[in-house]
């Protein structure tokens, strides 16, 4: 029963690793029965959405986690803005991804595929509408399929975003290719290793500057992003990720850290490019995970740190949206799924219109009484 209750709290909760600095699952009483497939909310943008995937190989680098396998293959998932309002919905993930991440974490009395039945709202290989658009690149935390933040870019791409989630293969507990080939996670094993979370990002890094290179060049539909207006995303250590993107590759614009300790060490010079923390009061100023401490210091630019009241370190994915089918009510005290997804894209949304689109959001100019579990913090919260 704990490692169901871990699901419902995050569909795949981290490792007690230093990459993460989670905190831990807190206790749950399960509902009678599940409720049947999950459903993810409808986007809020005024455009019907869009989706495909690209299966990518660089050559230039073999696999930091498999030693045979000679270049690196990601699996990266496209949303965008399409004028097609039919046609068949994506799914989630596939019904063997679902078996092998359930089976993980000691899931039992439910169908092996329960996961891969959550209903999306993007279709597949819908015709992409609009060109010059800006992209956001998402990243998810360690173990996590880039199935987990799907509401999140959905909702992007229905207010005009290209979005490309990446896969970075054997991180998470599966990804599928176009062949048939499962990758697993190799890495698994290897989060306790010193200097892990330092060469998760660095390869992480490497990872967007390929995918970057792909995007903008060789994919015959480059026409449909700007390269001019780039940012990245990432929850946990997709969010350290992001911050290692931006140190590295001087196309991502913007960034945001969703509950991520962080591991690349910005130039003490300091860093001047639009950035965002947000996350649960475990990455409070003088909480412990410092790194948000360290880092803030070096950010010179435009910056914002804000920490959620009743956040829990999954609440910035899908996870509380498929407690219901889990059969899991939500803890007592812990923001609800509808709420903190609510917040989560309201959030990401003002930066990325502020950052890519030059429109000024007040909403991030200080607390709203709209949505007053969000705390404005720089030496401490409750001040900005």
């Amino acid at each position: 029963m704990r490692h169901l209750l871990a699901v419902a709290a995050g569909l795949v909760v981290l490792a007690a690793s230093a990459c993460s600095a989670p905190t831990p699952p807190r206790s749950a009483a399960p509902s009678a029965t599940p409720t049947g497939p999950a459903t993810l909310p409808a986007p809020t943008g005024a455009h019907p959405v869009g989706t495909t995937a690209l299966y990518l190989k660089d050559t230039s680098r073999p696999d930091p986690w498999n030693l045979d396998v000679k270049a690196r293959e990601l699996k990266v998932t496209l949303w965008y803005p399409t004028k097609q309002r039919g046609g068949r919905r994506a799914p989630y993930m596939t019904p063997k991804e679902s078996e092998i991440a359930m089976r993980r974490y000691g899931v039992t009395g439910l169908p092996y595929d329960t996961l891969s039945k959550t209903r999306t709202n993007a279709i597949k290989d819908a015709e992409p509408a609009g060109r010059k658009l800006p992209l956001v690149v998402l990243s998810p935390g360690f173990t996590k399929p880039m199935s987990t933040l799907t509401s999140l870019a959905e909702d992007l791409a229905s207010r005009g975003y290209v979005v490309a989630g990446i896969d970075h293969t054997y991180e998470n507990y599966a990804t599928t290719f176009p062949d048939g080939r499962v990758a697993e996670c190799l890495a698994c094993d290897s989060d306790t290793d010193p200097g892990f979370g330092t060469g998760v990002v660095q390869g992480r890094a490497a990872d967007v500057s390929f995918v970057l290179d792909q995007l903008t060049s060789t994919w015959d539909r480059s026409g449909l992003i700007d390269r001019s207006r780039i940012a990245m995303v990432g929850q946990s250590i997709g969010g350290a990720g992001a911050v290692a993107a931006m140190v590295k590759d001087s196309r991502v614009r913007a960034g945001i850290d969703m509950d991520g300790t962080t591991y690349a060490r910005i130039p003490k010079r300091g860093f001047s490019r639009p950035f965002m923390f947000i996350g649960t009061p475990d990455h409070a100023p003088g909480a412990r995970d410092i790194s948000w401490d360290r880092d803030w210091k070096l950010l010179t630019g435009w910056k914002r740190w804000l920490v959620l009241s009743g956040a829990e370190h999954e609440s910035f994915t899908d996870s509380p949206l498929l407690s219901d089918a889990l059969g899991i009510k939500p803890p007592s005290g812990v923001l609800s799924a509808a709420r903190s997804t609510e917040l989560t894209r309201t959030y990401v949304a003002a930066f990325l219109d502020q950052h890519l689109k030059s429109q000024r959001q007040p909403l991030l100019d200080k607390p709203s009484s709209r949505y007053p579990e969000v705390k404005f913090c720089a030496a401490t919260c409750g001040q900005s």
